[in-house]
């Protein structure tokens, strides 16, 4: 999953780099408001890590323009400000929770998946997809009873294209959902290729078949049929 963190103070934007990296995120980051602002203005996030004290904005600003071009990023807004009427003006905005400094870094992290549940897969703790299981928070994934045993680009991969079912999705869109922002400086789309071959060959040797279909000229879509 791939998180955008704004967050002004160096050492807790450090920390929190580290340790959502740690647990699987790809994590970019906007030390101020201009540099959050461009960033969501180019890249899609599935949510965004939001500080609402920024040096030359106000990190609400943020929201309102998220949601005025219809991102489909989760928000969660993290700040020291407590008062109510700070909660009440993200939440009316849009933001899907709030979560109020200091924090420990496992509440963090289960805020985050509950946002990405709500928004990708209704909430539910499993995601069932014709003979896949997946059981996310223990990044277990089955084909019918049989465990799949996938690397972490691969099981991305497969997380990113459930959340699209029958959806078509570029190979840009493919590469920046793995890599980050730095997709940018990539100079070929060929480890695209590479992890969508392994992925496919570990579904068929389990018996799951024609599930990720290949849209010639335009890129990769996860099928129901």
């Amino acid at each position: 999953m791939k998180l955008l963190l704004v967050e002004d103070e160096l050492a807790l934007r450090t920390t929190l780099v580290e340790y959502l990296r740690q647990s699987g995120y790809v994590c970019e980051v906007a030390a101020s408001f201009q540099q959050a602002y461009e960033k969501i203005k180019l890249y899609q996030y599935d949510c965004v890590v939001l500080d609402l004290t920024l040096p030359d904005g106000n990190g609400l600003d943020i929201v309102r323009a998220l949601k005025a071009d219809q991102s489909w990023a989760g928000v969660l807004i993290i700040s020291a400000r407590a008062a109510l009427d700070d909660r009440l003006a993200g939440l009316d905005l849009g933001a899907d929770d709030y979560l109020t400094k200091p924090f420990h870094l496992a509440e963090l992290n289960s805020r985050l998946r509950a946002i990405i549940r709500r928004r990708q897969f209704q909430g539910s703790h499993h995601i069932a997809f014709r003979d896949l299981l997946v059981w996310p928070e223990q990044a277990e994934v089955f084909v019918g009873e049989q465990p799949l045993t996938l690397t972490r680009k691969e099981y991305d991969l497969l997380l990113f294209l459930l959340a699209n079912p029958n959806r078509v999705l570029t190979k840009e869109a493919i590469a920046e959902h793995l890599c980050g922002d730095a997709v940018d400086a990539t100079d070929s789309f060929d480890f695209i290729y590479t992890h969508l071959k392994n992925l496919r060959k570990k579904l068929q040797e389990k018996g799951a078949d024609n599930y990720i279909r290949t849209m010639y000229g335009v890129g990769y879509k996860l099928s129901t049929e």
